[in-house]
């Protein structure tokens, strides 16, 4: 399995999100929140696996119903903008920041084929006061057959309802956010917004795939 598909893993448990039933799910707590959504993701995974197997494309639907309602994907895509945000067209920003989230979903959907029951070990809930805005929440994926992979997580706190959303996650002290702005940023400029939200579009409808069978 290649890093990115290691790193990948996770980032469908962050908010990269999930909320097959959100309402069970305590936004104002970022430690129950991610354990949460993990566990639900997990479960469902579990009991559709005929679905699954028959229609991997149906991934996308766990994903999208599980998964996105804790993912800060505005959030994410403007800061994935910068600096090319100054003297943008509005609506092109808007389309970016929409095909950016079927981005997204596709991604997790892709990455979640690679799901074989690893265990997820989250690291000790901490007290968190009020005024913390971003927070960071390592986790460890246990896998009996490779390597454990260390992961941190990045959430941020909406300061008016209180609700916390992951936007990044760092692994091997890499930060996807980051990698993504440098790939992306000098395509932006040269391109523009337009010419990469097209791209997005391309590779959200891309079907989804297990490893080898086509």
């Amino acid at each position: 399995m290649s890093w990115i598909k290691k790193t990948a893993l996770l980032l469908a448990f962050v908010g990269f999100a999930f909320s097959a039933n959100a309402a069970t799910v305590d936004s104002s707590n970022p430690y129950k929140m991610m354990h949460s959504v993990a566990e639900q993701t997990f479960d469902r995974l579990k009991a559709e696996q005929s679905k699954v197997q028959a229609d991997p494309n149906y991934l996308k639907t766990i994903v999208e119903q599980e998964m996105m309602p804790y993912v800060n994907y505005q959030y994410t895509a403007l800061k994935l903008l910068g600096p090319n945000l100054r003297g943008a067209d509005k609506q092109q920003v808007g389309e970016f920041i929409q095909e950016f989230r079927a981005y997204l979903i596709t991604s997790y959907a892709q990455v979640l084929t690679q799901y074989t029951d690893q265990t997820i070990q989250f690291a000790v809930e901490k007290t968190v006061n009020d005024d913390v805005r971003i927070l960071s929440i390592p986790v460890e994926i246990i896998d009996t057959s490779r390597p454990n992979i260390k992961l941190e997580f990045t959430l941020l706190k909406n300061t008016k309802t209180g609700e916390w959303k992951a936007y990044d996650m760092v692994a091997e002290g890499i930060s996807l956010l980051s990698s993504k702005q440098s790939e992306w940023n000098s395509k932006i400029r040269q391109d523009g917004i337009p010419a990469v939200t097209k791209e997005l579009a391309q590779l959200a409808q891309k079907d989804i795939v297990f490893e080898g069978k086509k």
